[in-house]
Order: C-alpha cells, then sequence, then structure tokens
C-alpha cells in the first residue's frame, strides 16, 4: 500500500532538510563522543552524563528516522505566482471574524507552527478555507465552537 503523499512549501522543505543535515553532521557525532567520553570514565551505571547523553542519542535518532520517512512521502507545493484566486496550500489568507482580522499562511501538517501563523491544511481553520475565493464566507468547524468567517485578501 502506497503512503499518503505530504504536502511541503519549498521552504518548509528546506528547512526539514537543514534540521537533517544539522542532525547526522553535527549533533549525532556530537553526542557520539560524549558518550564515548563519559565511558572512559568509569562505572556507566551511575554515570549521569552517560545516562544524559544517551537519552538525548535516542531522542536524535528517532527525529532522523522521522524525517527520513517525512523526506520520502514529501510532495513540494510549487507556487505558480499567478492565480491568488483561490485559497491552497502556501497561500497566505486574510480573513475576518467578528470583525477583527487575522492572516495565516495554510501550509501541510509538517511544518505548521500556529503562533507564527502558519496553520495546517488538516486544522479546522485550514481545511475550512482550502478552495475558497475572497468574498466567500466559510463555516469552521473547531472543537470548541462552530463559527464564520470571511476571506478578505489572499496572498
Amino acid at each position: 500500500m502506497a503512503r499518503e503523499k505530504i504536502p511541503i512549501t519549498r521552504e518548509g522543505l528546506e528547512a526539514l532538510q537543514r534540521e537533517y543535515e544539522d542532525l547526522v553532521k553535527r549533533r549525532r557525532p556530537e553526542i557520539a563522543r560524549i558518550i564515548q567520553e563519559a565511558r572512559e570514565h568509569g562505572d556507566i551505571r551511575e554515570n549521569a552524563a552517560y545516562d544524559a547523553a544517551k537519552h538525548d542519542q535516542g531522542f536524535i535518532e528517532g527525529r532522523i528516522r522521522e524525517i527520513e520517512e517525512l523526506l520520502k512521502r514529501v510532495e513540494v507545493i510549487e507556487e505558480d505566482g499567478t492565480d491568488r484566486s483561490v485559497v491552497r496550500i502556501g497561500s497566505t489568507v486574510t480573513i475576518e471574524i467578528d470583525g477583527e482580522e487575522e492572516t495565516y499562511t495554510i501550509v501541510g501538517a509538517v511544518e505548521a507552527k500556529p503562533s507564527a501563523g502558519r496553520i495546517s491544511n488538516e486544522s479546522p481553520v485550514g481545511r475550512a478555507l482550502l478552495g475558497h475565493r475572497v468574498g466567500d464566507v466559510v463555516t469552521i468547524e473547531a472543537p470548541a465552537r462552530t463559527f464564520s468567517a470571511r476571506i478578505v485578501r489572499i496572498e
């Protein structure tokens, strides 16, 4: 069974690749060195530095595997630069909710960071906005409540 493709912007892919390179080329060797130094200090059963380094090593190796799997499945969403009439992944959308404007960039789940205004296409707001145009009023079904938003601008 083929795995589902994961949408990602070019910027998001580059950030993921940078993180992977940092983990493989810098962090992995650094942790290996710390573990080796801790072993050289004798009994590792009661060595806090060794335990911490092994914990960090497990986290780093897990993240490396996770990124490798993501990189096999990503599909870069190309911005054509011309059609800004419809909300899609990669669009920056300004919406009006109860008289207040909010701006979000719709991205794939891998690169979502709501605190930075980057919301997933799978989130209630992202899902509701996709495929709509400026002036459309969309219904957003969030866990806490259902509300309406008007699309003010698509960039």
